[in-house]
């Protein structure tokens, strides 16, 4: 049936719904709790040798012989969800988001700023393994996902075939070689002062990844196929990762060849179009407010056109604005789709808190047709989705398991649901597992910190570990999470 009520209208009422809904008060201490679970989460996801100072201590060693049968050493890294694939796409993203959270809120994460290291480090050092482990060639994932999703076993049990897989001058990934290389940037920025022999390892292999990307352009769905579609296939082709990788060079660099590239190219990769969903496979939105702060810092001319896109986008997340777009659920949750959408949820409230302190910066505001944003509006925003998933919400429960007195039990995660090792020290075989998966017994093993994929357009939530969309947690919802909950653990900077 259609709605006889005015646009305006339904406007009007859902800022009185986001208004009515946002009454529980978090305090900075509640922040900064959620900021260490939320980086210890990452120790969950790790894959190699673990260190000595390993805090999730029911995880164990995994996957040590990765890349042996092809002679190169990828050992290490992280598993990306709650399977035992290592996808190069989405863990090269969260690297990037990893360090891009600390870049601009490290200052705000204090006790927690070494472990947020320690972090990026982890994922980098793999991702320094993939890009140097043989000329001309990246490495780009370890396991077959259609073999691995037909167990349900721990990753110190994996007995899957460990298949590597790679782009080359003759198959190429320009998408997962450009992230690759924005990852590696970024993360010389973060190093730079605490070791800058290590930040510059990294910047100069990202500069290297960055010119294969470039000069064998071609998509990597196009050159892996069913390994890595649909699960992280490149939906939104690769130049939006030419385009955001060339942006962390030019950030970490300051190389004026990279300001030259992003004037030459940026057209034909993306810099005219506006995208509303920031994610592993679409970097736009990122890329134009990344650059747009060289135009509010530096006045940098050519970057003014990504200054009004990034307006652009940050006005069409604000309701009542005259080119608001975007979807929330009756209790204010931003919703994208139904599977995974706290992840859409995290890297908007992420760009949407860096994108305010650029603006506080500079004395700026987000200009929407003939109405303005203030930087303290935007926050609000954001604090608004940050909140609701630590439990601001209609169902009182907080999406981060292990945060507040009510968090899902049945987690979608191999290693959380499986007895550990430690527990249970006999092997769980490929298809034992499963009867761990169909448990209705809460998972033995906390995964601390983990941000599952959330509610549903109606607020409802089933907390079932088959029910994948909703109960799986993944390094991409987590990392942007890292800088936002940073923010709003600082009391200073909050409105």
């Amino acid at each position: 049936m259609t709605s006889c009520l005015p646009k305006f209208t339904i406007k009007l009422l859902l800022i009185l719904c986001f208004s009515l809904s946002s009454s529980h008060a978090f305090t900075t201490r509640d922040y900064s709790d959620a900021l260490e679970k939320s980086i210890l989460f990452f120790e969950g996801q790790r894959s190699g040798k673990l260190p000595s100072n390993q805090r999730l201590s029911w995880r164990g060693d995994s996957a040590l012989s990765d890349g042996s049968g092809y002679h190169v050493d990828l050992a290490g890294g992280y598993y990306d969800a709650g399977d035992n694939v290592k996808f190069g796409l989405p863990m090269a993203f969260t690297t990037t988001l990893f360090a891009w959270s600390i870049i601009e809120f490290g200052s705000s994460m204090h006790n927690q700023l070494e472990n947020a290291k320690a972090a990026v480090r982890w994922g980098a050092d793999y991702l320094l393994k993939a890009a140097t482990a043989t000329p001309a060639t990246l490495y780009a994932q370890v396991g077959d996902p259609n073999i691995d999703h037909r167990c349900w076993e721990r990753p110190e049990d994996m007995d899957t075939p460990r298949n590597v897989y790679k782009v080359t001058s003759q198959n190429p990934g320009s998408d997962v070689a450009a992230e690759t290389a924005a990852a590696l940037a970024a993360a010389s920025i973060v190093f730079k002062d605490s070791d800058p022999h290590y930040s510059t390892k990294l910047l100069h292999t990202a500069m290297e990844v960055f010119d294969f990307a470039d000069r064998h352009r071609g998509s990597y769905s196009d050159s892996l196929n069913s390994v890595v579609c649909p699960f992280y296939c490149s939906y939104s082709g690769y130049q939006d990762e030419l385009l955001w990788g060339a942006s962390w060079l030019h950030t970490a660099s300051e190389n004026s060849s990279y300001l030259a590239y992003i004037q030459s190219n940026g057209h034909t990769l993306g810099a005219d179009n506006d995208d509303y969903s920031f994610s592993w496979d679409d970097k736009r939105p990122g890329t134009k407010v990344l650059l747009a702060k060289g135009f509010l810092e530096k006045s940098t001319q050519e970057f003014q056109l990504y200054k009004a896109h990034s307006d652009s986008y940050i006005c069409s997340l604000i309701p009542g604005m005259p080119n608001f777009q975007a979807q929330y659920t009756p209790g204010g949750l931003l919703y994208k789709q139904s599977e995974s959408n706290l992840q859409y949820v995290t890297s908007s409230s992420f760009l949407l808190l860096t994108y305010a302190k650029y603006l506080r910066s500079n004395g700026g505001v987000a200009a929407c047709g003939v109405s303005t944003i203030t930087a303290d509006k935007i926050i609000e925003t954001a604090k608004r989705q940050v909140d609701y998933i630590l439990g601001d919400n209609p169902a009182k429960m907080s999406y981060m398991v292990g945060f507040g007195q009510r968090y899902p039990q049945h987690v979608h995660h191999r290693g959380s649901s499986v007895p550990s090792v430690h527990a249970h020290p006999g092997r769980v075989s490929c298809s034992d597992g499963f009867q761990y998966l169909y448990s209705r017994l809460p998972n033995p093993n906390i995964l601390v910190g983990a941000i599952l994929g959330g509610p549903d357009s109606r607020d409802n939530f089933a907390d079932d570990r088959n029910n994948y969309q909703q109960s799986e947690p993944a390094t991409y919802i987590n990392a942007p999470f890292v800088g936002a909950v940073a923010f709003f653990s600082d009391g200073s900077t909050t409105v």
